[in-house]
């Protein structure tokens, strides 16, 4: 990745000098069909009308291609083997007007960054869609790679007879000779410029709106799949998702969709879940279902579609100045995305969903040493990749609910419209929102934002309570701790965290009827600050059997229990009644077990007994995931083996008692499937698979089938050839993936070789094959085997990060870390690599630190899982 960085300073600078106008693009992508060869590039011609502050000053367009063919400045022939270096253009002389217009030849991607082209394996057709944030539209086209650089872009695109080609805009005209011309966009960075081509499954509809002042809005919508997905695509469904979506942003934001058309394409090989393109929204394809999923796969989609369409006012409309404040775009979008999904459709219980999986992610980034404050530090943009993480998405959303608590939901909508208007088509910093945000709520947002977007670290907010001799509250106190470091962190990041105030809501719950359900019978709000505050309103209320700090999720922080509730807990963790109340409960164990303060043995044997009850889906399968990690990390090494069976047992125990055909149903037959490892209950997959066992209900479709047969194959049951015959049933794109995490999954030291080969020693696998790779080389339970690996990774990362697409190098950095080796050894190579690395890329170094830290964090848990006395 050598220089194609851009740092903070650069752009600031070309910031001042430059405002742009307009862009004209035109690519010719009729190569992309091409299998000689000739497919590797397509043309690229962009004209670029630009003003410059200071006549006569030098600054630089981007581009990253393969080759140039002309470049021209104001009617001025440059010599492209002189101004290009492979990732610049150097501009010298400018006027106080400028025309800048470059032909190149770019490449097509196998990484998913720029134009990705993808050859359908099932019928040969070819997809192509662009990717770019945060930088890389200049891998397709010339332009200033800013995101305060706005300008309007009018994209011409020839592509193959018979493709349909979609941009941002709408298409304008007829097609004559595969030239695809689209209306000019309203000014938007570059980075969500969006072009979509190739024999797509296209399904349209329109979304019509009537407003007070007697004016209407009328959104053409369409979505669009791969043809070969076409059979299983429900667009009706994401058309109905969408259209609440604008009723809910248009009754709250009083600023009309001001994009034009709203198609949401589902593209294949995509490396995250769904990018907000102005008018041409693009999701990975995975959230087109080829089997049965759970309710709360549809309710993930859902958020998805509601969290790109916040953006369209929330980073589209207005957009950061820089990727400093790239939370004004992802946490506000992450937030109204589950605000708008439980006020909006049928998913009521998305907080729960929020409380439960989106602030775990969030919780574990703000604990790891590249912890940063929700307005990070970002220093070029390879900093600004890794960024995209659990604090700026989940943290920051879980501040802004909590700044709804604080400020009030109307001050909150009310300072969002007047953001819009002031700030349309323009570039904000953190000062500009909180200005509204004082106006309308009367509160002080400048010392809020201190204490919550200015510093790093996640609080823990503990009760202690007294009582009197009869068994009534004497005082109820809530014991508020900073973050304490306990990692090796990079120099820059700032340790531990301020003592923050909080708006929470604290529940008192005891059993209440003959069910001996626990129920919430007494609770009060508080505003927590300092140490310790005391919460007068429950001051004689009767003993609860569990307190609850944080009831109804109102801030962001860890929670723990007194001796008390969590002996409840222990005993009765399945009779909490109130859904949200137990999911927090549940996150709060799993953070006790993360941190070493609760035995891994302890968390399962709670997942055991009571996650056989938990009535929200969402919920049960994030429990089966970090029953997972608990196992395979945080269990005593000797330990682990009868607790594989333990859960493997509870799982196929809830498989057989769930309800025919439900959603629990196919949850427990995906757990059981990841946990089994006994060979009777191999051999019950085996019989699942075959046909020649059956479980009521239970249908096992393709997607299961991929499901139940890696674990066969992982432990030797079953071999490539019946890989090879799965293949032949499922001979799509999703099956070559499954195929290849199977392949790489065999227990074999000659297929790990060459499955390392495969992703370290070449480029030749697309971005999804290299994961597929990955996943499937990393058996956990395959230990003994994958030992070599550990020294090698420490020898080929930094070369495979120079040589690699960011997106790549992060992929391999992650996905190899030999995590399967959890000891001191490997904690030790980290660390000699990291102090023998100091110069080594800063997101490099933050990749590796964070991968010791999660292993330094297993190592801490089992240590306490060693130490716990046996269940009796």
């Amino acid at each position: 990745m050598p220089g194609e960085n851009l740092s903070r300073d650069e752009a600031h600078e070309r910031g001042r000098l430059l405002s742009v106008d307009r862009y004209d693009v035109a690519l010719d992508v009729r190569s992309a069909v091409r299998h000689d060869g000739a497919a590797a590039t397509f043309r690229s011609l962009t004209t670029i009308r630009f003003r410059c502050a200071e006549p006569g000053a030098s600054t630089f367009a981007d581009l990253l291609a393969p080759s140039v063919t002309s470049v021209t400045l104001n009617g001025r022939a440059l010599d492209p083997a002189v101004v290009f270096d492979g990732t610049r253009i150097t501009l010298d002389g400018l006027a106080a007007e400028n025309v800048l217009v470059v032909d190149a030849q770019c490449a097509y991607s196998r990484t998913g960054e720029g134009l990705h082209r993808f050859v359908d394996p099932e019928d040969g057709e070819v997809y192509l869609y662009t990717q770019y944030e945060p930088a890389d539209a200049r891998r397709v086209f010339a332009n200033f790679e800013q995101p305060d650089l706005k300008a309007p872009f009018s994209f011409e695109v020839t592509a193959p007879e018979g493709w349909r080609v979609l941009s941002n805009g709408a298409q304008e005209g007829e097609v004559e000779e595969g030239r695809h011309r689209f209306a000019t966009t309203k000014p938007i960075s570059t980075y969500i410029t969006a072009v979509v081509a190739g024999p797509y499954h296209y399904v349209s509809d329109t979304y019509r709106r009537a407003f007070e002042d007697g004016t209407e809005l009328e959104i053409p919508l369409g979505a669009l799949c791969r043809k070969g997905l076409a059979r299983h695509f429900d667009a009706d469904d994401i058309f109905t998702v969408t259209k609440q979506g604008l009723d809910f942003f248009h009754d709250h934001f009083d600023y009309p969709y001001p994009f034009g058309k709203y198609d949401q394409a589902f593209v294949p090989e995509y490396n995250l879940g769904a990018m907000e393109n102005p008018g041409c929204v693009t999701f990975r394809e995975e959230f087109v279902f080829r089997g049965k999923v759970t309710d709360a796969s549809y309710e993930g989609r859902a958020n998805v579609i509601l969290h790109e369409m916040a953006h369209m006012w929330f980073g589209d409309l207005v957009t950061m100045q820089w990727w400093d404040d790239l939370w004004l775009k992802e946490s506000f979008a992450d937030f109204m995305g589950a605000f708008s999904l439980v006020e909006a459709t049928r998913f009521r219980d998305g907080w729960i969903t929020f409380a439960n999986r989106r602030k775990s992610w969030a919780y574990r980034a703000d604990q790891l040493p590249s912890t940063h404050p929700i307005t990070a530090d970002i220093h070029d943009l390879e900093d600004a990749k890794l960024n995209f993480d659990g604090i700026t998405y989940a943290k920051g959303a879980s501040v802004l609910k909590q700044l709804v608590a604080y400020a009030g939901q109307d001050a909150f909508l009310e300072g969002a419209r007047r953001y819009f208007k002031r700030h349309a088509y323009g570039n904000t910093r953190l000062t500009d929102l909180l200005s509204v945000l004082e106006e309308t709520s009367g509160r002080d947002m400048a010392a809020w934002s201190r204490a919550w977007l200015q510093t790093a670290g996640v609080n823990t907010l503990t009760p202690k309570v007294t009582y009197d001799a009869q068994d009534r509250i004497t005082e109820l106190g809530i014991l508020q701790e900073a973050a304490a470091p306990d990692h090796a962190a990079e120099p820059h990041v700032q340790q531990g965290s301020d003592l923050r105030p909080h708006r929470v809501a604290v529940g008192l719950y005891r059993r209440q009827d003959a069910d001996n359900a626990l129920v919430r019978y007494a609770g009060a709000e508080v505003d927590v600050s300092g140490p310790h505050t005391v919460v007068t309103e429950l001051a004689g209320v009767e003993r609860p059997e569990l307190v609850l700090v944080n009831d109804r999720d109102l801030t962001y922080c860890k929670i723990r229990f007194d001796e008390g509730s969590l002996a409840t807990l222990r005993a009765r963790l399945g009779e909490l009644v109130d859904p949200l109340a137990r999911a927090l409960c549940w996150a709060a164990l799993w953070g006790l077990t993360r941190d070493g303060l609760m035995p891994a043995r302890d968390y399962l044997d709670l997942v055991l007994r009571f996650a056989g009850r938990e009535t929200d889906i969402g919920v049960l399968q994030s429990l089966h995931g970090q029953a997972r990690t608990a196992l395979e990390h945080y269990s005593a090494p000797h330990r682990r083996e009868d607790a594989a069976r333990e859960l493997a047992e509870g799982a196929l125990r809830e498989l057989r008692t769930a309800a025919p055909g439900s959603d629990h149903q196919l949850a427990w037959a995906r757990h059981f499937a990841s946990v089994a490892s006994a060979t009777a209950d191999l051999q019950l997959l085996r019989g699942l698979l075959e046909g020649t066992a059956k479980i009521d209900g239970l249908e096992v479709d393709q997607e299961l089938r991929w499901t139940f047969l890696k674990p066969l194959v992982s432990h030797g049951v079953l071999d490539e050839t019946a890989v090879a015959d799965e293949l032949a049933r499922d001979d799509t794109a999703s099956g070559k993936r499954y195929q290849v995490r199977c392949l790489a999954a065999r227990p074999s030291a000659e297929v790990k070789a060459r499955a390392w080969a495969d992703v370290v020693e070449s480029d030749a696998l697309s971005n999804a094959l290299v994961e597929a790779t990955i996943s499937g080389f990393a058996q956990l339970r395959q230990r003994e085997l994958l030992a070599p690996y550990a020294p090698r990774y420490f020898e080929m990362i930094e070369r495979v990060w120079q040589e690699r697409s960011i997106e790549i190098g992060m992929v391999v950095v992650r996905g190899l870390f030999p995590a399967w080796q959890v000891e001191q050894g490997t904690l030790d190579a980290a660390d000699a690599w990291l102090a023998g690395h100091p110069d080594a890329a800063p997101a490099l170094r933050r990749l590796v630190s964070e991968e010791r830290d999660d292993l330094a964090r297993a190592l801490r848990a089992q240590a306490c899982d060693e130490a716990a006395a046996p269940r009796p």
